[in-house]
């Protein structure tokens, strides 16, 4: 038999930031302009159940042949230029079977989980399988749960089937880990692309910086915004917030004990509603467009990062107190707070600060994006903030 080697684990769990998108083409509308922009986007598997269809696409993008639905029974002689070929093992034979008729062919299983009994076949194949391809009947995901806990330490990718790009963001997430990729049908030419951008589910690490305190002042009355997230904050992380966009302080949430108060490990006393925020794709957000749904950036004091979302957010009046500080190479930033005690950004070493206290040569952790920004997209332009 002259099968493939398997990845080892580290690839399966795919290295970088992205999981795996197949596009299935079989059926689709306006193929043309869809398969163009899927291959723009630099989706990762085309999917056909025609070898003529794959014939001819670049190397860049991988060459799925489901022959599932067709009154294909046989495979042919000849898999043209398919890398992968799903196929449910009652039908043609099982990948193992087909590995040795077709050396140089990765082979994968399809299997359709409608009751316990296909349950566990799936589980099976994502122990056992290179590929793995899944479609789940009922809307529930504790299946697909099951299968990706049965799958923990196996060497194959799950691919599982999404109805649409609200369903694939789901699946991506699914136990934290999520499938490895999602195969989804276009109904419309941008589908591809929406695609493509639900799969970044890891986010970039930030390279953060030390800043040193350079003033206070108490500037009035104004409106400040607690962001509360739908995620459980650790001691050590936060989200970035700052009057400019060049220029953010690190808001520490409310983890750590508070005397008169219970900790709130879901939220961030984040800073006045004019101030920046960040969000997906380095995309920035005001504070007061935030609401119910949207996304910002957790950061922990090393820089990595996460994409949680907002259950709401508290738009109050209270006094403020404006901090300016200066990187190392005499950047300014500035943050404008609540004027309270019990308001926090964190420092070097994940150190703890109440922004009341904070005094000119203490050191707080910041970052320092090099582009300007419209309407909160980085753009290369001419801006001046002060």
């Amino acid at each position: 038999m002259c099968r493939r080697p398997l990845r080892s684990s580290s690839t399966r769990k795919r290295q970088g930031t992205m999981k795996l998108t197949w596009l299935d083409m079989r059926g689709a509308a306006h193929q043309q302009a869809v398969l163009e922009e899927a291959l723009h986007q630099r989706l990762d598997g085309i999917v056909s159940d025609s070898l003529v269809d794959l014939d001819g696409l670049p190397p860049t993008v991988k060459k799925v042949f489901f022959p599932h639905g067709t009154e294909l029974k046989e495979l042919p002689d000849d898999l043209g230029a398919a890398d992968v070929v799903i196929v449910d093992p009652q039908v043609h034979g099982t990948p193992a079977e087909l590995s040795s008729v077709y050396p140089g062919v990765e082979f994968g299983r399809f299997v359709e989980i409608v009751d316990a009994e296909t349950l566990e076949d799936a589980c099976q194949s994502a122990r056992t399988e290179e590929w793995s391809l899944l479609l789940f009947r009922d809307p529930t995901k504790i299946p697909l749960e099951i299968v990706i806990a049965a799958a923990a330490g196996a060497e194959g990718s799950l691919i599982t089937v999404a109805g649409d790009v609200e369903e694939a963001e789901i699946i991506f997430g699914v136990l934290e880990h999520g499938s490895d990729g999602v195969m989804m049908a276009p109904n419309a030419v941008g589908d591809a692309t929406a695609l493509k951008q639900a799969s970044a589910v890891v986010t970039e690490p930030l390279d953060l910086v030390e800043l040193t305190i350079v003033a206070t002042e108490h500037v009035g009355m104004g409106e400040r915004a607690c962001v509360d997230t739908c995620s459980h904050f650790r001691e050590d992380e936060g989200i970035l917030v700052g009057s400019h966009s060049k220029g953010m302080i690190l808001c520490v949430s409310e983890t750590h004990p508070l005397p008169y108060m219970p900790t709130r490990p879901f939220r961030v006393n984040a800073g006045a509603i004019h101030s920046y925020t960040l969000s997906r794709d380095g995309r920035t957000h005001y504070l007061s467009e935030l609401k119910s749904g949207s996304k910002v950036m957790a950061v922990d004091v090393k820089g990595q990062t996460r994409i949680v979302t907002v259950g709401r957010v508290k738009i109050e009046s209270r006094p403020l107190i404006s901090i300016d500080a200066k990187s190392e190479d005499g950047r300014a930033v500035n943050l404008i707070l609540q004027d309270d005690w019990h308001v926090r950004v964190l420092g070097p070493g994940g150190a703890v600060l109440n922004s009341t206290e904070l005094k000119p040569g203490d050191r707080v952790l910041g970052y320092l994006p090099a582009e300007d920004r419209h309407v909160g997209y980085p753009i290369n332009e001419f801006c001046l903030e002060k």
